[in-house]
């Protein structure tokens, strides 16, 4: 018997033991390893397929998911194929091993190293590279959807008169293709010179490499592919000339043929084409006559001529043809990218009026009441008044209102359309009592009701609503006021389970609801739980027993994150807006198709042109992350997503549209037609800023008609920077209601102004009918102002406020202590041929977290006012007495038009000390004296205030209700 404790057999066994039960731990954790990486696939897959279920979108997640395998499956084996081929085949004409010289004796000892492993390094080489290309093709999903379904544009290019489609959804797919050609052969080429000089069919010898015949052969064939691939490129660089982007006199990005290119670069395009077609044929041809002497003269003739005809020549046809005599050689291609550009951004029905910019009346007080009918002047500021809504109208912390709020149109107690201030009370999960998990993802799940105000008036300096309290009530009449998808709502919430919600909270204590809108996805299957508990990092969401029967999990709930989801081919407009249709509140979102292939048509930033004083201080309103370049836009779709359900439908908003028709037959049936707009919300849809921003940009530069007006640069315009922001960003455009010189009446529209390029007047005011389903929807108007006088531009007119003696010591005032001023939108009217500047002033006290109206600025044609209210501004401006007019009431005005007693002495009282805080500034300054003649001010203001509520409520004329 052998000695268990110290023979051989003896320690082998117990040294055995411990090294199985390592090896099978190390099994074990290799296979739970490779089961989580799996599951973590399985995860992010499978939340995303229930998530466009939920939303009634699989199609688009089917198509995409289906389109992105085919491409990298069918890429990927070509790519692989082709490499594993010409390395298979390399090995296979190796020559045999004679006399080895020192180099090949150097290398015998890898190709003894990899002899046993040669399948298995194929294999891992042809996979990687398979792989690679495979992720690259299926990045391209889009353009190939766009090529296998593109429609006709039914209009041709200028130069070879092609269909635009051409451009727009079959080049950039043959482009692709030539890449992953050019790819291919390069790659393969490695491959086969590595293997060649590995088996020593390629050999490095002094005097250079020496290589067989069959080496040779083969590797000629690649260098003719290659070549040939190249030939290819020319050929389709002819066509990649009319949308070729070049700095050029008044645009950074102008695109298409000039006179260089159509004379030069084309012909030399296709004579290298004809050239590379020769030299692939002379590789070729190696085969045959087994020496490269033809190919590298060829090759080499080549390069020369591309240096020469393609570089040289076009250099010399700008230096002494086009630069003597520029304006001549370039008008001709120059109109081309004129009507090309127009065209593209839909600004070429843009309607260009003269405008003198002065008034043709000389008795102004005749314009009193011309100045109503011109506009329905907007003084409660959207992007000032947050605070106020927060303020008044938030009645719980949880409760939150966006930075910048909309402006839309609801009718009024007399029926008729009014701008209306509007912004939900959407859910602020910071203002939580008590932050944890249930309370956060069960208990606070939704915001609730829509506050809604007038824009056209004010009371005691705050916003006249016409929707307010908890829950809301007013003008709007019912609708389902939960608002479980909002702008301000990022965090998913888990609804409909045994754990029961707030709803809101009244005096009778918080009244609890359970979700049934049936949006979102169920976490009944301990599947789906486990999925979501993995995406969201969120393990309690695996086990919690807050969630049971009926549990679902809501996210991705923010208006725009939903229609990119269910439309990636969209770009998304960068203010969404809600409003109530047809009993609920729906967010409106306008989406746009684009390309940036439209050949002739200078390409613009989105993320730079989109950008204002307002997405300086509020980037989720602007298009900042669309950084792509585009020379094409279409505000194609217009969106909604059902504040409650979450619903999302897509309407066909451009029914011309071949890029919108493109994407439709890619992904059928997700595009309802838009006759099924209904008519309540076809009274909500409006024109989109971005888009206008876009067009207002291009038409700084292409509102001329005339090539030779625009090499001359004489007419370029600018837009001005906001003079009430300091951001020292562009103005943003303003919704307003008003008329036009040659409209009859007003219309909801967005205006914007323009100056010289350099300078602060005023050349140009502009407009678009902002109003959907009317038949100037859309159109385009452009004031001209003569160049020969000078109109004051917003700059200029800010500064005249603000230097303007009695104005800027009334400012003083209302600044002393720590109140601080801010101006609201500096509006623009025309008005008589003249230009109406109205700016409501608000004023922000230490004790207020909230900024109120206190007064409105006016002037025209040189005349400024300063008053409480908008009426009483323009009756100074138009020396118009208040009892020979009848101004809209602003609420803190006097409706009778006479005065009240109370008011008069408040009124005197304000003078008194108004003058008495001048008179300190004067003497030494006296600060004491000027701090008590502020207080003063104010306490008179304050009562004056109150008498003018009090004789208006007496007089029947209360505005609207307060919260």
């Amino acid at each position: 018997m052998p000695d268990r404790g110290g023979g051989p057999t003896g320690p082998r066994i117990r040294a055995g033991r411990p090294s199985r039960r390592v090896r099978a731990l190390l099994v074990t954790l290799g296979v739970l390893a490779v089961l989580g990486m799996l599951f973590t696939m399985f995860a992010g897959f499978w939340t995303d397929w229930l998530w466009y279920r939920s939303v009634h979108y699989s199609s688009v997640f089917t198509t995409t998911l289906s389109t992105k395998i085919g491409l990298f499956f069918v890429f990927g084996l070509l790519m692989a194929a082709a490499v594993g081929l010409n390395i298979w085949l390399a090995h296979r004409l190796r020559p045999p091993l004679s006399a080895m010289s020192m180099e090949q004796q150097s290398l015998d000892r890898y190709r003894m190293g990899i002899a046993p492993y040669k399948k298995w390094l194929l294999l891992a080489v042809t996979s990687l590279v398979g792989l690679i290309a495979g992720a690259s093709a299926a990045g391209q999903w889009r353009t190939w959807l766009m090529w296998v379904n593109g429609v006709p544009f039914h209009q041709k290019d200028p130069q070879f008169h092609l269909d635009v489609s051409f451009f727009a959804f079959d080049l950039p797919w043959y482009r692709f293709l030539l890449g992953f050609g050019f790819a291919t052969a390069v790659l393969c080429l490695i491959a086969a010179a590595l293997t060649h000089y590995l088996y020593g069919g390629l050999r490095v010898t002094s005097p250079g490499a020496r290589a067989t015949a069959a080496a040779t052969g083969h590797l000629s064939v690649l260098l003719g592919i290659f070549v040939a691939l190249k030939a290819v490129a020319y050929w389709l660089d002819r066509y990649g000339l009319a949308v070729k982007s070049s700095d050029f006199k008044a645009t950074d990005n102008w695109t298409g043929m000039r006179y260089v290119d159509a004379t030069a670069y084309l012909p030399a395009k296709t004579i290298l084409f004809c050239i590379a077609v020769i030299c692939a044929l002379l590789f070729f041809a190696t085969l045959w006559r087994r020496t490269w002497q033809l190919p590298v003269i060829g090759f080499g003739l080549m390069v020369l001529s591309a240096i020469l005809i393609g570089g040289l020549y076009p250099a010399i046809v700008q230096k002494f043809q086009v630069q003597p005599n520029e304006q001549a050689k370039e008008a001709p291609y120059v109109q081309k990218n004129l009507k090309a550009t127009r065209e593209a951004y839909g600004i070429d029905d843009t309607k260009v009026s003269g405008y003198e910019g002065t008034s043709t009346t000389s008795e102004k007080s005749t314009l009193r009441g011309d100045a109503d009918d011109a506009a329905s002047i907007r003084i409660l500021d959207p992007n000032i008044v947050s605070p106020t809504f927060q303020q008044r109208q938030e009645m719980k912390d949880y409760y939150a209102f966006p930075t910048n709020l909309d402006v839309d149109r609801y009718p009024g107690q007399d029926g008729k359309e009014q701008d209306t201030v509007i912004g939900l009370r959407e859910l602020n999960l910071a203002g939580i009592p008590k932050n944890n998990w249930i309370n956060d993802h069960f208990r606070y799940t939704h915001g609730f009701g829509v506050v809604a105000a007038k824009g056209t008036e004010a009371e005691d300096g705050e916003p006249v609503f016409t929707e307010y309290d908890l829950p809301s009530k007013g003008d709007l009449g019912t609708y389902e006021q939960r608002v479980y998808y909002g702008e301000k709502t990022t965090t998913y919430s888990i609804v409909g389970g045994p754990q029961k919600e707030i709803d809101y909270s009244d005096n009778g204590g918080e009244k609890p609801t359970s979700y049934r809108g049936g949006s979102g996805v169920n976490l009944d299957n301990p599947v789906n739980r486990a999925a979501y508990a993995l995406t969201f990092n969120e393990p309690q969401i695996l086990y919690s027993g807050a969630i049971g029967k009926g549990s679902r999990i809501l996210y991705n709930r923010t208006p725009k994150e939903r229609v990119e989801a269910v439309a990636p081919w969209l770009t998304i407009d960068g203010d969404t807006y809600p409003a109530v249709v047809n009993h609920r509140i729906q967010w409106i979102v306008d989406a746009y198709t684009t390309t940036n292939s439209y050949p002739y048509s200078s390409r613009t930033t989105l993320g730079d042109t989109t950008a204002d004083s307002l997405t300086a201080t509020n980037n989720s309103r602007a298009v900042v992350a669309q950084q792509n370049q585009v020379n094409y836009i279409r505000n194609s779709v217009k969106a909604t997503v059902d504040a409650y359900t979450g619903e999302v439908r897509l309407y066909q908003w451009d029914t011309r549209d071949p890029v919108l028709k493109t994407w439709m037959k890619a992904f059928p049936d997700t595009v309802r037609p838009r006759s099924a707009i209904s008519p309540d919300l076809m009274k909500h849809l409006r024109y989109p800023q971005d888009l206008f921003k876009v067009q207002r940009e291009l038409l700084t530069r292409y509102h001329v008609t005339d090539a030779d007006t625009f090499l001359t640069g004489s007419e370029v315009w600018q837009v001005p920077n906001d003079p009430t922001n300091k951001s020292g960003d562009a103005v943003p455009p303003y919704y307003l209601s008003m008329r036009m010189p040659d409209q009859a009446k007003q219309a909801f529209s967005l205006s914007t102004t323009f100056t010289p390029s350099g300078r602060d007047n005023l050349s140009a005011f502009m407009t678009v009918d902002a109003e959907a389903g009317t038949d100037d929807y859309g159109k385009i108007r452009i004031l001209k102002l003569p160049t020969g006088t000078t109109v004051d531009g917003p700059k200029q007119v800010q500064s005249k406020f603000n230097s303007e003696q009695d104005i800027a010591a009334a400012i003083k005032l209302l600044k002393g202590g720590d109140s601080d001023i801010e101006y609201g939108n500096l509006l623009t009217v025309p008005l008589d041929g003249g230009l109406l500047y109205v700016e409501p002033v608000y004023v922000r006290g230490g004790s207020l977290k909230y900024p109120l109206l206190r007064k409105v600025l006016v002037t025209y044609e040189g005349d400024t006012a300063f008053e409480n209210t908008l009426g009483e501004a323009l009756d100074k401006v138009f020396r118009a007495r208040s009892s020979d007019t009848s101004p809209p009431d602003t609420g803190s005005g006097n409706p009778s038009g006479k005065t009240d007693p109370a008011v008069q002495r408040a009124l005197q009282d304000a003078q008194k000390a108004f003058d008495a805080g001048r008179q300190a500034l004067k003497d030494g300054p006296d600060w004491d004296a000027y701090a008590k003649a502020q207080k003063d001010l104010q306490e008179a203001l304050r009562q004056a205030e109150k008498a003018q509520a009090k004789a208006g409520k007496s007089a029947g004329g209360s505005g609207g209700k307060g919260s």
